[in-house]
């Protein structure tokens, strides 16, 4: 058969997708906004038909209904990163949450968690049968490369990303044609205290600088500050719409990169149109799995290796919690320690820890002389290198536990000094 007589051959319904699921099965599904909508709507619909139907994926974009409350029967919600449509799911005990650095999913679904079914969405194929993963390459190949059955929403509006990013028409077993128009995720709004952050992170990036960039307003507001820089590059799991600008004004080049030279390295992406736009078919973007991308190793090969990160809280001692608020999970690690540690490991690298000095609209402080009980210590204190509040920078690599302390006390919010110090002088039993 040629290539389209192979194509043709394998494409079904939705429906028909949805009843090649069997209960008890473990099904991964694309990552973030390259979720397979149509064939998990199927699913929900075709609900009644299965029993402990186990669902793992890190972010998800859509409704998530398969982990709504009466669905316990039916299906199990594995989560590697707890999403906003899966966070209430997780803490009442209807899913799970399984801890994972991101760089090493790929290897949990080869080892620990093996893959009956792989859904995935990807671009119609080319002239020689390959389709992209378009916006999520990331676990989403390598649970695909693993899986006992390819199932793949191909649509005709995922765009066409290049890099180590395809998969053959052979290597999948059911095709459901969609056109549904690739989730977006809108800019978030950047106001004065993100801008203070904004600044202060920028001041730390040098000409020639290798940026990762984590998701919301803080790393958006750091890309605000950084249009008179020169010669940056993009090695970060992944980028949104404010890259895109920084290109265009000819900030971000590529061009001081020390591997792959002159690419914008990712491994998936969330933004608008506009951005699925300037990734369709561009060289300047290559896509790599995760256990690439997010490789500590790997990372460390960048010069002047930036990771900006985002957290919760921060203890006195630098210890950083990121993904839990007391015992509830509200995130993942994701690729925040993967990046602190290949930035930590670059010779002229720096990891910076941004985030505003209060929570819950000023009641909290975000630095805190212990973390709230319970709470999982997402970044170690040994890798902890700068934390950036709106009211300054402190640099704790180097320093001892009395002097990283005034150092965090001295960019808390002023409200909330005193009763840091208060703790500070019992603990070190001296004057502030």
């Amino acid at each position: 058969m040629n290539l389209k007589e192979i194509y043709k051959s394998k494409v079904i319904t939705a429906e028909q997708a949805a009843a090649k699921v069997k209960s008890g099965d473990r099904v991964v599904t694309g990552h973030a906004c390259g979720e397979p909508i149509e064939v998990i709507a199927a699913m929900i619909a075709s609900k009644e038909t299965y029993e402990n139907v186990e669902i793992v994926h890190m972010v998800a974009m859509s409704k998530s209904e398969y982990a709504k409350p009466g669905m316990e029967k039916h299906f199990r919600h594995n989560s590697l990163f707890v999403g906003g449509n899966t966070r209430d799911a997780v803490s009442s005990g209807r899913a799970d949450f399984t801890p994972c650095y991101f760089y090493e999913v790929p290897s949990l679904f080869k080892e620990e968690l093996p893959v009956d079914i792989a859904l995935i969405q990807v671009t119609v194929p080319d002239e020689h049968g390959y389709c992209s993963y378009g916006v999520s390459n990331d676990y989403t190949k390598p649970a695909a490369e693993c899986a006992k059955l390819v199932i793949a929403e191909v649509n005709n509006k995922m765009p066409r990303t290049l890099g180590d990013c395809f998969i053959h028409i052979s290597e999948i077993d059911y095709i459901v044609e969609s056109n549904h128009k690739i989730v977006e995720l809108m800019p978030p709004k950047i106001g004065d205290i993100e801008k203070a952050i904004g600044e202060h992170c920028a001041s730390l990036v040098d000409d020639g600088s290798t940026l990762q960039l984590g998701i919301g307003a803080i790393p958006d507001a750091v890309l605000l500050f950084l249009k008179h820089k020169k010669n940056l590059g993009i090695h970060s799991e992944m980028i949104s719409d404010g890259v895109v600008e920084l290109v265009e004004a000819g900030v971000i080049t590529g061009k001081s990169k020390t591997i792959h030279n002159g690419k914008i390295i990712v491994t998936f992406l969330m933004g608008t149109q506009r951005l699925y736009d300037f990734v369709n078919n561009n060289p300047m973007v290559e896509m790599y799995p995760v256990n690439y991308v997010n490789d500590p190793t790997i990372i460390m090969k960048n010069s002047k290796m930036i990771s900006i990160n985002s957290c919760v809280q921060v203890d006195l001692m630098g210890q950083v919690a990121s993904e839990s608020v007391g015992l509830k999970q509200i995130s993942g690690v994701g690729g925040q320690v993967d990046f602190v540690r290949g930035a930590n490991m670059c010779f002229d690298g720096k990891s910076i820890m941004a985030m505003s000095s209060t929570a819950a609209k000023g009641k909290n402080s975000k630095i805190v002389p212990f973390l709230d009980a319970g709470s999982a210590v997402t970044t170690g204190r040994n890798d902890v290198n700068y934390i950036i509040t709106e009211y300054g920078i402190a640099k704790l690599k180097g320093k001892n536990l009395k002097d990283r302390a005034r150092a965090l006390i001295n960019i808390a919010h002023p409200e909330f000094r005193p009763l840091l110090i208060q703790e500070w002088e019992k603990r070190f039993q001296a004057k502030f």
